[in-house]
């Protein structure tokens, strides 16, 4: 899959330091500039166009709001998730209805930050791949919540996302029937090994999926997973 390519909005160095390693922890993502204020932001996203702009409300020399509503009249193809202290209700409101993905508040935690970047992965990869859309997916679309989109998911525990459940599930329907290990689903959906095999087991302990030990020349056996 391609990656997400990211820009991060934020004029505090020391933030963009930690946002660029957050998100060079979650697989899929790839920061490829950073800036400090709304003019060189307005700059990079004409020269480096981003998928996505992880973007400050407060700039030197503008409203991160502002910025979000001089790119939905250039750049609309180009995705928005607001990082920031900001908690008025105006400013909340102005960035939404300006259409930004997410809003997360300072101070970031990672796991919020992974979630809903992930979340965001999904829908870029999705909706890159679709040539056509039914309602299901057009609902996902509006209500930004991967986890309401089909009623089985209020039966998902806490950690397992229904889209990335359904690539895991089409990765292991597209091999043949010796199955696949974690760390080839992963590389086929894109997450890594440990967090595909979490989805693997899951689906064992739901009685969907078989493991098996399978014995190499060399090395420990490994595991291999396919559909019941």
């Amino acid at each position: 899959m391609k990656p997400v390519e990211v820009l991060i909005v934020e004029d505090d160095i020391r933030i963009i330091d930690i946002n660029r390693r957050f998100v060079e922890k979650i697989a899929g993502f790839h920061v490829i500039a950073t800036a400090t204020s709304g003019e060189e932001a307005r700059e990079l996203i004409a020269s480096a166009k981003p998928h996505l702009v992880l973007l400050d409300v407060y700039l030197p020399d503008t409203l991160g709001t502002e910025l979000v509503w001089q790119m939905r009249q250039q750049h609309r193809d180009v995705d928005i998730i607001m990082i920031t202290a900001a908690k008025e209700i105006e400013m909340v409101q102005h960035a939404l209805r300006g259409g930004v993905y997410d809003y997360i508040v300072k101070p970031l935690v990672f796991e919020r930050f992974r979630e809903r970047l992930e979340s965001y992965r999904e829908h870029f990869w999705r909706t890159r791949e679709a040539g056509e859309v039914d309602q299901e997916e057009i609902d996902r679309m509006l209500t930004r919540q991967l986890a309401t989109a089909k009623p089985r998911d209020s039966l998902i525990p806490k950690g397992i996302d229904a889209l990335t459940l359904d690539k895991v599930v089409s990765a292991i329907k597209r091999a043949d029937r010796s199955g696949l290990s974690a760390e080839e689903v992963g590389r086929e959906i894109g997450t890594s090994r440990t967090t595909a095999r979490r989805y693997l087991e899951y689906l064992v302990a739901e009685g969907k999926a078989q493991a098996d030990l399978v014995y190499g020349t060399v090395g420990r056996p490994e595991r291999k997973y396919r559909l019941l």
